[in-house]
């Protein structure tokens, strides 16, 4: 089973849906996340203002947000191997990443993160 994991900056909740302005994106992302948990990936989320220690016991993770200080979060490792960061990615690329049957692996390449030219991982 793949594993996904994502380390979230610190925000009071990761649904989105906190505050007077919902922020769409994360809704959409945290609904991605659960409908990737129905296709067989286990997924779990770490929100650095909740679960800072989860950040400081990874190696990884720990390297990753001292080499840019923070910027890039969000951060998701596929089965413990840092793979996007600095953005949410879409449906479509999560499934890639978690290597479902019918997508390819985008990580893709911009300037906003997913280990492209923003060097996040």
């Amino acid at each position: 089973m793949t594993k996904l994991h994502v380390y979230d900056p610190a925000m009071c909740c990761s649904t989105g849906v906190c505050g007077p302005e919902p922020d769409t994106k994360l809704t959409t992302f945290a609904a991605d996340l659960k409908w990737l948990e129905g296709q067989g990936v286990e997924v779990r989320r770490f929100n650095l203002t909740q679960e800072p220690a989860a950040f400081a016991e990874n190696p990884d993770v720990l390297r990753i947000m001292q080499e840019t200080h923070g910027n890039c979060l969000p951060l998701i490792l596929v089965d413990g191997r840092p793979t996007c960061g600095g953005l949410y990615p879409s449906r479509d690329e999560l499934a890639g990443l978690a290597g479902l049957p019918g997508y390819t692996s985008p990580v893709p390449k911009s300037d906003e993160g997913c280990c492209g030219p923003s060097g996040c991982c």
